[in-house]
């Protein structure tokens, strides 16, 4: 099952962020979780946030947002960040989350949805493959 998060999946949710931070090197202050899920679950529209249930346990999570699209004059989505837990992969979660956010776009008016991943996260690219159009695009950052 898939649904919006809610206040009381912190504790759930924030087991898979902090993964999901170690997955990428990088190690989540408490201050990061708590702000990132406290803007999850606000009336802000700036990230959004969907999980996946199993046995009414949270196994996976997308987080996602709307942007202005230049090339479109129209709304585009990006999909900052989706996770699933190591004992749910290959379980068809990872795919869920994608399509639920899909739909979400839709229901708001379409558009392009966007997302990255490491070039040698492979075992997902094998499902985004399934899902999407892979791109040529380089991607940057630069610290201000």
């Amino acid at each position: 099952m898939i649904r919006a998060i809610q206040p009381s999946d912190k504790a759930q949710w924030a087991r898979l962020f902090v993964a999901y931070g170690v997955f990428y090197e990088t190690a989540f202050t408490q201050e990061i979780v708590d702000g990132v899920f406290a803007k999850l679950v606000s009336d802000s529209t700036e990230i959004q946030g969907l999980v996946a249930l199993k046995d009414e346990r949270i196994v996976g999570f997308a987080l996602y947002r709307a942007l202005y699209d230049t090339f479109t004059n129209a709304t585009a989505w990006h999909l900052d960040d989706l996770y699933v837990d190591p004992a749910a992969r290959g379980t068809g979660v990872a795919t869920d989350l994608i399509e639920a956010v899909t739909i979400v776009a839709r229901e708001n008016g379409g558009g392009t949805i966007r997302w990255i991943t490491a070039a040698d996260n492979e075992t997902a690219q094998r499902v985004y493959n399934k899902l999407a159009t892979r791109k040529t695009w380089v991607t940057y950052e630069k610290e201000s």
